[in-house]
């Protein structure tokens, strides 16, 4: 079945002046106007399309991939505020409109936002919304502890940083947990470190417990072989020296060199750890 917002995989029909009409399947044939017609697309007689609909609210296919597709969440910039709502660029010629009442507060031209992308089946046309709570959450979470998770860093509070898991829940990773620094807007991996009674979930950037400190250990042995094989570094030294050298915690620190000493990869000196040759 193909769908309106999503990557489709269609087969070509028929070429018109035009371009090619793909086989839309459910949503009948679709316009790939020409510009987007290549010989290995005209040899296979298939493509990997992105599914809309045009100013005039035709379906058409494009070879072009959009910043976010229905069911996504992003940061994107308001480009015009018109009586219809704002536009945000998102990638494609056609702006994608979030209606006013589907803002929290008025948009600003100029400024980027949180929105949720989906599609509006009276229409078939593709919005977004800034009122995202009621796209999360909807389910129980069910991640295991460990458990590697796509994020995206939606808004700073008090405690640390809330974040989208895999479009689906929110979650938080606390400022003391920390050690580099992150940003609204930016998408990475993270780790479930809890997942509280009230089905709130904690959040980590380095896999908890022992399993990480393999990657940690990396980090420091490639550390010492840019500082010639030696770092003024101890059991003693600050947490937040070895956060601004290592961009990891003490405790995780005192883990990996510990690990790499029962390997005889390093020795330990009176003031600092040295790469056994």
């Amino acid at each position: 079945m193909s769908e309106i917002g999503k990557i489709n995989t269609l087969e070509v029909v028929r070429e018109t002046d035009n371009g090619f009409y793909l086989d839309g399947q459910n949503l009948g044939e679709i316009l790939m106007p020409r510009k987007f017609i290549t010989e290995e697309v005209r040899s296979q007689g298939w493509a990997d399309v992105f599914v809309y609909t045009d100013s005039e609210d035709r379906l058409v296919a494009t070879t072009e991939t959009p910043l976010v597709k229905v069911g996504e969440f992003a940061f994107l910039n308001v480009v015009a505020v018109t009586r219809f709502g704002a536009f945000l660029d998102w990638g494609l010629p056609k702006n994608l409109l979030v209606p006013f009442r589907e803002q929290r507060a008025n948009m600003v031209e100029g400024r980027s936002y949180l929105v949720y992308v989906f599609l509006d089946l009276k229409t078939n046309r593709i919005a977004a919304t800034a009122k995202i709570d009621k796209y999360l959450d909807n389910t129980p979470p069910e991640y295991k502890i460990g458990e590697e998770v796509d994020l995206l860093i939606a808004e700073e509070t008090d405690l640390g940083y809330k974040a989208i898991i895999n479009s689906e829940h929110w979650g938080i990773l606390y400022k003391n947990q920390l050690y580099r620094t992150i940003r609204t807007g930016d998408k990475m991996k993270g780790y479930v470190n809890k997942v509280r009674e009230d089905e709130k979930i904690d959040l980590l950037l380095e896999k908890p417990g022992y399993e990480k400190v393999d990657a940690i250990s990396q980090k420091i042995l490639d550390e010492l072989k840019q500082n010639r094989g030696f770092m003024a570094v101890t059991d003693n030294t600050s947490p937040d020296m070895i956060k601004a050298l290592f961009s990891i915690s003490k405790k995780n620190f005192k883990k990996a060199i510990g690990s790499l000493y029962k390997n005889q990869m390093i020795t330990f000196d009176s003031d600092g750890i040295r790469l056994v040759k």
